[in-house]
């Protein structure tokens, strides 16, 4: 059973009714962040229940030794840990001496927690009947700045119902704080001073082994019924805590509140010397907006947010509300600010994944961030990869390739692989491949070729080189196979020829072969800076020529269908349709060695080729391989459900399409995959967007030209988005009847609507039947 309890609501994620069995899921779902650093939801007053407490900062990371039984050359010597970093928001309340706790209160009533997405804030409410008694009102609101990004405020307000009080709030900052998820419990932060001026509080610590400096920082001010009051303070430090406490005589039915401003300064950004100086700065700044100011602030940079981002469904709440968190996560996860940071799959929402960079940012987030924000920021995220390419070469060395060869990492902070499971680290190599497609895809989109006689070339040739290395020439075949590797499919392991990683080994090295003309003829110069960096030669292009046009395809003449990889019709060929529900998630019911033998596929693999490359094949063979490989996947991967969306779409197949869509939009809502505790599926949300825009919308770019092909579920009376298409803002709205484009930005633009041309004119609606 999928999980229940978010309220249908078009901008807020709402639950009602305190349930302790649900608050690690709801830490998750409620997290906040504004891409410099992030929250789980978890309370500020004190919570004796389970819990997963989390606080992260950007960038900040920790290389928490591997452990395994055993080690071979080549593996990586760690595996990054996104920390969980000193603790700002907490606020401890005593209530006549007693400690707020809603794991010890005798009742909790009327208990209701709101994300406001339109908004950017995070409120909570109840009653609570403590064990002395004394029954209180509680309503706490907070948020992340966008605009000062180390900065967040807290409004905490309580109200004592049946009888008079005095009621304590204890604002503290603490770095005596661990990680859920660590292989050899080390310790991870050292506090270096503690220190308190006045009604500020500042912890220095700095992270063992990677030695980043952070101040973490706190002022809070007091008030009653709405007014500030100025009340002695006591204060308790010690080695890596500090508390303020701010006790007041409270009448019945008035109204005691905090508003606490806290956050963090890094010396990824400052002086280390400097972090309580700027603290300090970042405070005076703060406390002078004041609390309400900075909320309106924050509302206005979601507002602009969201005028891009946003897509509108009409007469279907959960799907509206399944894509506007999707929107939501992934803005508060990255911005585009900082080219050193990328999009981990977590994003600041758990600690599952430690490395910050997948091949997620590039097969399926780059497309969201072309189209809702200026093309920089795509472009960024390109560059991220360039300024890691010699570091990428680096890793492809320790596995025994040479001559620039590069194998970018399966995960990473700085581009070293780290990550701890030797059949993703050694094997699943395609992501090189969709690391080359994002700079081929960017430029598609954009029209903007300078990235890569600039610096995309280098990567693609380190790519090919790694390519034509791995290929190895098969005498018995007559033509280059690809042994011992782990496709898409995470559920088969060492096997060879997986049909995605061959088809992409050939389509990068034909690419680049294309590029490299392409620059010799036109770009002169560049050219040939280029190729005497890389010792680029006439004879290693041959060979790579070689590798891409004798690559084998594992193919079945009986299905009519390119094999996922060779042994895949030795295997039981059951389908899901007839496996147990009991059984499901295999990943959780199943041996490791069981799910290697069964043939069910935990993402798209072959599909994931024909979802890049559907330019190559006709409309019948997606069907056929649709309709043979579908059925045996289980999609237990986040990155599964957009893929088959798009695709059940581009069939025609619309139910089974509104069908995944709803398992990608609300698969952490809805807690598909029973793991929701653990954290968000930042990435994949990526994939949410592109199933509308890309799936029910039929957006593609064709000879430079948007083309689209509308569809709309019958659950829907409509849907928009915008797309901002190389400096033209376009909307598109489907009905049933017919679908409507108007530009909001840009010159005339020729675009294709069902494969007829269509002239926009700016602020022009125009209707399309």
């Amino acid at each position: 059973m999928n999980q229940d309890y978010i309220k249908p609501n078009n901008w807020s994620i709402i639950e009602e009714g305190f349930d302790a069995n649900r608050v690690k899921s709801s830490e998750s779902l409620f997290s906040i962040g504004n891409g410099a650093m992030g929250q789980r939801a978890n309370f500020e007053e004190q919570y004796t229940g389970d819990t997963f407490q989390g606080s992260y900062i950007a960038g900040v990371y920790y290389p928490d030794k591997t452990r395994v039984g055993w080690w071979k050359n080549g593996y990586p010597e760690y595996f990054a840990k996104v920390l969980n970093a000193p603790n700002w928001i907490g606020i401890d309340v005593l209530v006549n001496g007693e400690q707020l706790d809603l794991n010890t209160c005798t009742s909790v009533d009327g208990f209701r927690r709101e994300l406001n997405m339109k908004e950017g804030w995070l409120s909570r409410s109840f009653k609570a009947r403590l064990p002395n008694d004394i029954q209180v009102e509680v309503f706490v609101k907070r948020f992340l700045s966008l605009d000062l990004d180390e900065v967040g405020a807290i409004n905490y307000e309580i109200t004592p119902l049946n009888a008079d009080a005095e009621i304590i709030f204890q604002p503290y900052l603490d770095s005596g704080i661990t990680n859920e998820d660590t292989n050899w419990d080390d310790k991870f932060w050292d506090t270096t001073d503690v220190s308190h001026i006045n009604n500020q509080a500042f912890i220095e610590a700095k992270t063992m082994k990677t030695d980043f400096h952070t101040c973490t920082f706190m002022e809070s001010k007091v008030f009653i019924s709405n007014k500030p009051i100025i009340v002695e303070h006591n204060v308790v430090a010690d080695s890596n805590h500090v508390a303020f406490s701010y006790a007041y005589p409270v009448k019945k039915g008035d109204t005691y509140s905090i508003q606490k401003y806290g956050g963090y300064t890094v010396d990824r950004n400052h002086n280390k010397s400097e972090l309580i100086k700027v603290a300090k700065k970042v405070l005076k700044t703060a406390t002078k907006k004041g609390y309400s100011k900075l909320l309106e602030d924050q509302k206005k940079a979601w507002a602009n947010i969201w005028e891009m981002a946003d897509i509108t469904i009409d007469g279907d709440v959960k799907a509206q509300q399944g894509i506007r968190f999707n929107i939501f996560q992934l803005n508060q996860t990255y911005l585009g600010k900082d080219s050193r940071l990328n999009i981990g799959p977590k994003g600041f929402t758990g600690e599952k994944y430690g490395g910050s960079t997948y091949w997620d940012t590039e097969a399926y987030c780059i497309p969201f961030y072309m189209a809702t924000k200026d093309q920089n920021v795509a472009r960024t995220l390109l560059e991220y990869r360039y300024n890691h390419l010699e570091k990428a070469i680096e890793n492809a060395e320790k596995l025994g390739f040479s001559n620039g060869a590069a194998l970018y990492p399966m995960v990473t902070m700085n581009g070293e692989e780290c990550h701890n499971e030797w059949e993703i680290t050694f094997e699943e190599i395609h992501r090189n491949g969709a690391i080359a497609f994002a700079i081929y895809n960017y430029h598609r989109f954009t029209g903007d070729y300078s990235y890569i006689p600039e610096k995309g070339l280098e990567v693609l040739i380190g790519i090919s080189r790694f390519w034509q290395q791995r290929a190895t020439y098969s005498k018995d075949k007559s033509k280059y196979v690809i042994l011992g590797v782990t496709g898409p499919n995470e559920y088969e392991n060492n096997v060879n020829n997986n049909w995605y990683t061959n088809y992409l080994a050939k389509w990068c090295i034909d690419y680049t072969l294309e590029q490299i003309q392409k620059i010799e003829d036109e770009f002169s110069t560049g050219f040939s800076r280029i190729a005497k960096k890389v010792k680029l030669t006439k004879k290693e292009l041959a060979l790579w020529k070689a590798v891409a046009d004798n690559m084998y395809f594992p193919y079945s003449e009986k299905h009519q269908v390119f094999l996922q990889q060779d042994g895949f019709l030795d295997k039981e060929l059951i389908t899901v349709e007839d496996l147990p529900k009991s059984q499901r998630p295999i990943n959780q019911k199943w041996s490791w060695d069981r799910i290697l033998r069964s043939p069910y596929i935990k993402q798209a693999d072959v599909l994931q080729g024909f979802y890049f490359f559907e330019d190559q094949f006709t409309d019948e063979a997606l069907e056929r391989h649709f309709d043979f490989y579908e059925p045996f996947t289980v999609h237990e991967s986040s990155l599964s459900p957009c893929v088959h969306s798009i695709q059940a779409a581009k069939l025609g197949r619309m139910e089974q399409a509104y069908k995944f869509y709803l398992r990608t939009s609300r698969l952490d809502l809805d807690d598909y995959n029973h793991e929701v505790h653990e954290g968000l599926h930042i990435t994949s949300m990526a994939g949410t967007w592109m199933s509308i825009v890309e799936g029910f919308g039929g957006m593609r770019v064709k000879d430079g030209k948007l083309s689209f092909t509308p569809k709309i579920p019958k659950q829907w009376k409509g849907y928009s988005f915008k797309v901002n298409f190389r400096d033209h803002v376009l909307k598109v709205s489907v009905t049933q009847e017919q679908t409507y484009f108007e530009m909001l930005c840009g010159e005339a633009l020729e675009l294709l609507c069902n494969n007829k041309p269509v002239v926009l004119e700016s602020n022009v609606l125009k209707a399309v039947s």
